[in-house]
């Protein structure tokens, strides 16, 4: 496993190890020696169809570090920035990530999170920090233009929940910053 670093601060892309065989494969998804100091507590797995898009989300109390992961599928995975006094506030960051290239995405405290799902079939892996806490979960709309977020098709399956979520202008006036 290597670690990959981006403009972001402390945003890491995580190029896994993946032996393959006649018979199928072997992925090293996370390793401690690689992601150190981190302290998960919390995991799940999410599958979305095609054309989904979830996010972006965040909590803003009890805030939570990922580590995500495509274990079938492919993913536009996209982050924003939303931490105090950071160069990249407010900023978006994008990768796909997928099955094929092997590719995970560590997203530090102070980020809201997204997705767009290529495949049929999705299914995405996440390793946390802190446990869900819906009473602090909020969220940016990722259909807000004012983010210029060219997603990879139109007609998207998103949740009530999601399409109502606020600008980011209201993030910048109820929250300021995370």
């Amino acid at each position: 496993m290597n670690l990959i670093k981006t403009k972001f601060k402390d945003l890491i892309i995580i190029r896994q190890k993946k032996n393959k065989d006649n018979r199928g494969s072997l992925r090293e998804t996370f390793s401690n020696l690689v992601l150190k100091n981190k302290k998960f507590v919390f995991e799940y797995c999410t599958s979305s169809k095609s054309n989904s898009l979830r996010g972006f989300h965040f909590q803003y109390k009890f805030q939570q570090a990922k580590y995500v992961n495509v274990l079938k599928g492919k993913i536009l995975d996209c982050v924003i920035d939303l931490r105090k006094n950071s160069k990249t506030f407010g900023k978006v960051f994008k990768i796909v990530l997928s099955e094929k290239n092997c590719l995970g995405l560590y997203i530090p405290e102070g980020f809201a999170h997204a997705y767009f799902s290529y495949e049929k079939t999705n299914i995405i892996y996440y390793k946390l920090t802190n446990y869900y806490k819906k009473k602090f979960e909020s969220g940016v709309n990722a259909m807000d233009k004012k983010l210029k977020i060219k997603w990879p098709k139109k007609n998207l399956l998103i949740s009530n929940k999601d399409k109502n979520l606020p600008s980011f202008e209201s993030f910048k006036k109820n929250f300021k910053y995370l």
